[in-house]
This record gives structure tokens, sequence and C-alpha cells, in this order.
């Protein structure tokens, strides 16, 4: 480390004007803990630090000086080792000896560029003089490693693609569901098919050229697969890992049994173990590339032991893909949506459901054990036996768990059904994304 290269890093720092990023309905709360922001490549979490420190500049008066924003992977700052955080903070002091006895607001943007800077940053935790905020590509700085190397001193904030209400805010547009006239439909569907069809990257949102969104989520696909996964595990069969990303992609909503899979690639005369798969499958879900829901279950352990059903964390990626399955779109969104939510209701939890006659329920929300909502996607509504199907389906689970209402999320039909005793609210997925 560079000790006058330092020192320009944080004189330029200091000169910066400090970026305003669109605002994002996930905020970083006030805690005592280390704040962490984890989430895929891209989705915005540096501007959710810079969001955070206009927040302290603007709104709480905090002296520029006071706060230091670390990119660990600025060419002024190679060769920092963990040892080499205290030099830093030595060299900012230097610089501005009014700010020694002062809380310092210290945001470090890509850590694990540095070995053991999980241990610079807990010693700095345990001195009580800095506010600690982290974040970092889902390559090296995942959930589990936090927790592990932080021992539960941080409070974690995951952070998906922009919401269909963020994608409006970004595309500067604003839509009442409860009052809408011809012409706002008319914008509004075309909103709702850009997002089925492109998905939520900030940078994907903001790009109107198709050709250049596309271009986008390909740079993306292709970073996840290098920097997240090959790289990240030095994984040496590339070529599993492309299939299995394909594969993933063609699979999105259904199950996937990785014995299955092992059986498939064994009778194609592909030499994998079943424990490879099994680990392929869990990097990509620690990289945020897909997210798993299981069955719901009575029992615990049948439930953690059920066939997964997988959903990529983009819908944006199947255009990749020249997959038009509009249906799978619209399942895989608001499953992702229902994430969203999850992860600021701390007792929420979401699985699919599946009973002993056959019927199949789409998302079962739960509060702790306590079932409240059953939820069933379907694009063709209008189709009277794909309509009778769903409809049997969700009234059979709402009979199960003693549900009285249940909901039918579709791309724009709007209604409410009544089968026996249960209410069936049917939703456009507009109308059901805009809702807080």
């Amino acid at each position: 480390m560079d000790n006058e290269l330092v020192k320009r890093y944080i004189n330029d720092w200091n000169e910066r004007v400090v970026p305003t990023p669109k605002e994002r309905e996930t905020r970083l709360r006030e805690t005592s803990r280390i704040q962490t922001v984890i989430g895929a490549r891209r989705v915005g979490k540096t501007s959710l630090l810079y969001d955070k420190i206009r927040d302290l500049i603007t709104v709480q008066k905090v002296p520029k000086e006071q706060i230091l924003f670390l990119n660990l992977e600025d060419p002024l700052l190679d060769g920092v080792t963990f040892q080499g955080f205290k030099k830093i903070l030595e060299i900012h002091w230097s610089l501005f000896p009014q700010t020694t006895s002062k809380k310092l607001y210290l945001f470090i943007d890509e850590p694990q560029v540095v070995t053991n800077w999980e241990k610079a940053v807990l010693s700095l935790h345990n001195e009580g003089t800095y506010e600690l905020f982290i974040t970092g590509s889902s390559s090296k700085l995942l959930s589990k490693e936090i927790a592990t190397s932080l021992r539960g001193k941080t409070r974690t904030t995951i952070l998906y693609p922009l919401s269909f209400r963020e994608f409006c805010a970004f595309k500067g547009q604003s839509f009442d569901a409860s009052r809408i006239s011809t012409k706002q439909k008319a914008a509004l569907m075309h909103a709702i098919d850009l997002y089925l069809q492109y998905g939520g990257y900030p940078e994907v949102v903001l790009e109107d050229d198709e050709v250049e969104k596309t271009v986008l989520l390909k740079d993306f696909f292709d970073l996840t697969i290098y920097k997240d996964i090959i790289d990240r595990y030095a994984i040496k069969n590339t070529t599993l890992v492309r299939w299995l990303i394909n594969y993933m992609v063609s699979c999105a909503t259904k199950e996937i049994s990785i014995n299955k899979v092992f059986n498939t690639l064994k009778s194609s005369g592909q030499k994998v173990s079943k424990n490879t798969l099994y680990e392929y499958f869990s990097i990509l879900e620690d990289c945020f590339f897909i997210t798993t829901l299981r069955k719901l279950d009575r029992s615990v352990k049948n439930e953690g032991m059920s066939i997964p059903k997988v959903f990529l964390n983009d819908v944006g990626f199947l255009s990749l893909f020249s997959d038009h399955d509009y249906g799978k779109r619209l399942e895989n969104t608001v499953a992702i949506e229902l994430m969203r939510r999850k992860a600021v209701q701390p007792l929420m939890s979401i699985n699919y459901w599946k009973s002993k006659e056959g019927k199949e329920v789409d998302f079962i929300v739960s509060e702790g054990k306590k079932v409240i909502q059953a939820i069933q996607v379907c694009f063709a509504f209008n189709d009277p036996s794909t309509r009778e199907r769903e409809l049997s389906a969700l009234a059979f689970c709402l009979e199960h768990y003693g549900l009285k209402d249940g909901l039918v999320i579709t791309r724009d039909y709007e209604s409410i059904q009544h089968i026996g005793k249960k209410t069936i609210h049917v939703l456009p997925v507009w109308k059901w994304l805009l809702s807080k």
C-alpha cells in the first residue's frame, strides 16, 4: 500500500460530488450493528450506500470529513491488507485532524478483494467509534460468509432488482391503481409488458434501446457465470456449469430434481458426481442467480427435503434464451416480488403446495407456522379449462387450511369468484405489483 496514493484517494473522495442515485424502496435504517447489503451484481448495492451518504450530509448535517467511502477495487488502494485499514484511518485523521474525536462513518465497497477483511471490520466495530456499512459483489461477499465471518454482528439488507413500483418511478411514470384512465391503462400495459420481458436491473430499465437492453442483460449474465461462479470457485468444468445454468433457465418456475439431472447426464455419457451437481446448484442460489421455494409440509424435515421449485432472480434473463412463455414470466415475477416482500417481513415465509390428490397452488404465504394466503398465478385465465383447473385447486387449498379468501394473479383480468363459501379475488398483476 502506497501512503501517498491513499492520501490522493481520500482527497479525491472529499472533493467528489456524491452521486444522487434514483430512490429505491429499500433504505438503510439506523442500527448499532454493521450494515451489510447483499444481492446479485448490478442491482444497485453501491447506489444504496450513496443514498445513505447523501442522507447523512443533507439531512443529518454530518460533515463530509466524517464520512469515508472506500472502494477497495480502486487502483489507488491497490495492495491494501486487513492490517492496512487502520493505516488508512490514520492517514484520514492526519488530513482532517478535527475528526479525530468524532464518529467516523465508514463505507466499504468490495471488501472481498482484501484477504481477511472481516477481521479488520470486526475490530473496528468492537471499538465502538465507527458506523460501518459494507457491500460487495456476490462473487465473494455472500450472506453465509458475512454471517460466519462477522459472528452475528451485522444487519443484512437483501437488495433485489427493481420492483414494478420502482420500475415505474425510474421511467418517470406514476400510476394510482384505483384511478386508471384509458390513456393511463395503455401506458400501464406497455410498462408491465416491458417489465415482464426485460426485468428490473436498474441499468436495463433506464436504457431505452431494446437491443442495448439485451446486450446489458448478456453482460450481467456473463458476469454471473465468470465472476460469481467460475472465478470465485476456481471451477474447471465450465461446460457443465454453462449446461446447468441453461437448464435452470429452461426449467424456471418448475420443480428441479438434482437426482433426475444426474441420471440425465449419466445416461448421456457425462461423467459427473451427484455431489458436484448439488454443489453447483447451491452456488447458483448463493450468488443470487436463482431463488428456490420448497413444498409446504407440516414436517420441517420433509419440507427441507422436498424437490425445490426454481425461479430466476431476474425474469429478463429469459429473453437471452428466446423464451416467450409469458405464463412462466408472470409466475417468476410474482415469486421474486414475494421474496422482496419477505425480505422486510421477518416472520413471512413462502412455499408452494401440492395435495395428495395432485392439486397444486403456486404460492403459500405464512407468518410463522400460520398459513395466511394462497396465491395462484394464471396468465391464460380466459381459457375455461385453465380457469377451472386453477380455481378448483385454489379452493381445495383454501378449504385445507381453513382460509376464507384466495388470490389469483393474471395478466389483465379482474373479477371476484365464489366457490362454495370461498371468495377468490382475481387481480391483474400490475394492480398487485403496485400495491404495498
